[in-house]
This record gives C-alpha cells, sequence and structure tokens, in this order.
C-alpha cells in the first residue's frame, strides 16, 4: 500500500493553455498575473504582443504553461499581420486548453469571430470576463455570462480583473483539472521560457510604444544586435537597432534635439537592470527599412516566424 501511494505522489501532470482574445483585451496583463511578474510587456495599443510568449507556473506537481498569444488580427493588411494570426492559430490548435479573454465592457463582433473559430478546436475552454474592477453595476457581469454561455459550451466561466489579480487563483486551481498526466517540460524554477535578448528588445518595444504615445503607427520593431555580459565590471552591455518604415517615424522616435529616445532608453534600461539584476548599458540608435513589415525574409530576420 506504500508504495502505491507513493507513486501516486510522483505523478506529474502537465499541459500547455493558450491564452485568446482579440486585440487589446488584457491577455498579456493576464498572464502577468497569473505567474505573478512581469514577463509579457503590456501597453495600452493593439498589437503590442507580436509574438507568442511562454510561462510556466509550477505548483508541486503541476506543471501549467501559459502561451500569450497576439491578438487575431480580422484584417491582414501586411505580412506581420499574417504571421501573428498563424502564431495564434499555432497556439490554438496544440494547446490542451484555452482561455477565451473577453472585455466586461463590451462583447465585439471581434468576439464573435473569434468565438466561431474557437467552436471547432475540439479543444476545452474556459471563458474570462475580464475588467469586472470597472463596472459598478455586477449585475451588469452577471448578464453577461447569461448571455455569453448560451453561444457556446464553457468548461466554466470566471468574471476576473486581470490588473488587480481578482479571481486568478480560482482561474489557475480550475486550469489544473485540465493538465494531463505528464513529465514537466520545464524545471521547477523556471517561469518564462525565452533567451535574455529576447526579454530586452521586448522592454525597450514597450517603451517605444508607451513614450510615442498615438504618434507612431505599429512599424517599428526592435533587433538587439549585442547583448554582452562584462564579468570584470559586472555591467551587461545591449546594442538595440529600433527599425521603423519612414523618416517621419524616425524623427518621432528621436524627438526634439534627441530627448525623446533618451527618455525611452532610460526607462528601458531601468526595467533591464530588474530583470537582469545588473547594471545595463544600453546603446540604442534608430534606421529606416522600408516595407520591413510586409517582408517575409526581413520578418524572418528578426525572429516573427519562429514558432510557425
Amino acid at each position: 500500500m506504500k508504495n502505491k501511494k507513493s507513486s501516486v505522489n510522483n505523478l506529474q501532470y502537465c499541459g500547455f493553455i493558450a491564452i485568446i482574445g482579440r486585440p487589446n483585451v488584457g491577455k498579456s496583463t493576464l498572464m502577468n498575473s497569473i505567474l505573478g511578474q512581469k514577463i509579457s510587456i503590456t501597453s495600452c495599443k493593439p498589437q503590442t504582443t507580436r509574438h507568442r510568449i511562454i510561462g510556466i507556473d509550477t505548483e508541486e506537481n503541476y506543471q501549467s504553461i501559459y502561451l500569450d498569444t497576439p491578438g487575431f488580427q480580422i484584417k491582414e493588411k501586411s505580412a506581420i499581420n499574417r504571421v501573428m494570426n498563424h502564431v495564434a492559430n499555432n497556439s490554438l490548435h496544440h494547446a490542451d486548453l484555452l482561455i477565451f479573454l473577453v472585455d466586461a465592457l463590451k462583447w465585439t463582433k471581434d468576439d464573435e469571430r473569434l468565438l466561431i473559430k474557437l467552436k471547432n478546436c475540439n479543444i476545452p475552454v474556459i471563458l474570462c470576463i475580464n475588467k469586472v474592477d470597472c463596472l459598478k453595476d455586477r449585475s451588469r457581469v452577471m448578464l453577461q455570462m447569461q448571455e455569453v454561455s448560451i453561444k457556446m459550451n464553457f468548461t466554466t466561466i470566471i468574471p476576473i480583473s486581470a490588473k488587480y489579480s481578482r479571481n486568478i487563483d480560482i482561474l489557475k486551481k480550475y486550469v489544473r483539472r485540465y493538465l494531463p498526466k505528464s513529465m514537466h517540460h520545464f524545471p521547477s524554477k523556471d517561469i518564462i521560457h525565452c533567451s535574455q535578448s529576447f526579454m530586452a528588445s521586448e522592454i525597450l518595444r514597450e517603451k517605444l510604444m508607451r513614450f510615442t504615445g498615438d504618434e507612431l503607427p505599429y512599424s517599428l520593431t526592435v533587433k538587439i544586435e549585442d547583448f554582452d555580459y562584462n564579468t570584470v565590471t559586472s555591467i551587461l552591455f545591449i546594442n538595440a537597432l529600433i527599425l521603423v518604415e519612414r523618416n517621419a517615424q524616425k524623427k518621432i522616435v528621436i524627438g526634439k534635439y534627441g530627448k525623446k529616445i533618451k527618455t525611452i532608453g532610460s526607462a528601458a534600461r531601468i526595467d533591464m537592470q530588474k530583470a537582469f539584476s545588473c547594471q545595463v548599458y544600453l546603446k540604442t540608435w534608430v534606421k529606416v527599412q522600408l516595407g520591413w513589415t510586409n517582408n517575409q525574409s526581413r520578418l524572418s530576420e528578426l525572429g516573427y516566424l519562429d514558432y510557425l
């Protein structure tokens, strides 16, 4: 009997959970809230997440591997939009469980289109209604839960606030019910599966999107040219290339007398030092690359095709 009990306790459960939703609904904020620290960049703009970010939540015998996916692009205006849709679709079809994230404030046509896609997946779906903290009238949440529950046979519906981590523990416990018996894919201490240079590029891109406001469209990206840690000085040297598509965009990023790029670089460096626990020397420069968002080979060089 002791041997049987021991074998049961040693069972491991591991699975992939894709967080799906329209752009700017709070998927990255939810991922960060689940893991208890920031690993996905966030902003109030759509298309903030362009790659698939892998976050790992290990608790005792359970390892939940969350996939923060780009928001589905209804209009594929360029190659990068098509790439983001491919990344989201691949994550969707390789998951053991889906979290469908919607906004408590509104149900949109994009949500409806995505719901149709989820119905054809044959994968269990948890519906999470986000931003309930923004509603003064709680009856509105109950009404939306009733209305949406008719649309599809969800495994459960959980109202949450990703920003304030409301009901996140309930969500995590429910996720574990659907993890298949499997050996863990990552060491228990791992929280994110990506390179440090990728993290650096994402931190800088987040600051670019935040500090350029609505002036700059989504035609910028970051490429880390050098990422070297000096063991003698204990300083991490990072050279980052910022790509834009037009000269006017380059001027916006640099700003008058170079003030804007200095502000962006300073904010990025502070976050990088927190992430890498060392002093960081960050050097940035801006380059115009005409049509990079619609150039397949350029997208491949920048790592956008890694998960296709």
